[in-house]
């Protein structure tokens, strides 16, 4: 299996990024898609309106966001996830994006340790 990597979105991208996909329900403000250099946009994967408003990247909350999110995920299961699952299955690299100014404790770091601890499949 392929190791996933983070990535805030607005980072230049790297030949090391492998598939970039954005896993934010919002596109992020003031970049170009050019310049983002987005292979795919999985919103399915994003956490749900009601859940990013609640959780507002308050560290208090991460334990209970994680939670909450990754039932989320499992009901139903999104079918990007399951192409997620297979392009790391074959060993491709993968780096999920995400737009957010909190670096340790937002969605794309919560999916990453959801697949590193062997949560989802």
């Amino acid at each position: 299996m392929s190791v996933i990597q983070v990535k805030r979105v607005y980072e230049p991208p790297a030949e090391t990024d492998g598939l970039r996909i954005l896993v934010d329900r919002l596109w992020p403000r003031g970049l170009s898609r050019e310049k983002a250099a987005v292979d795919y946009w999985f919103k399915a994967l994003a956490p749900s309106d009601t859940l990013r408003r609640w959780y507002d990247h308050d560290p208090e909350k991460w334990p209970l966001f994680r939670t909450r999110y990754l039932d989320e995920l499992r009901d139903p299961l999104p079918d990007e996830l399951c192409q997620l699952q297979h392009w790391l299955t074959e060993g491709r690299p993968v780096t999920l994006l995400f737009g957010s100014r909190e670096r340790t404790c937002n969605n794309a770091v919560a999916l990453k340790g959801f697949f590193d601890e062997g949560l989802l499949f």
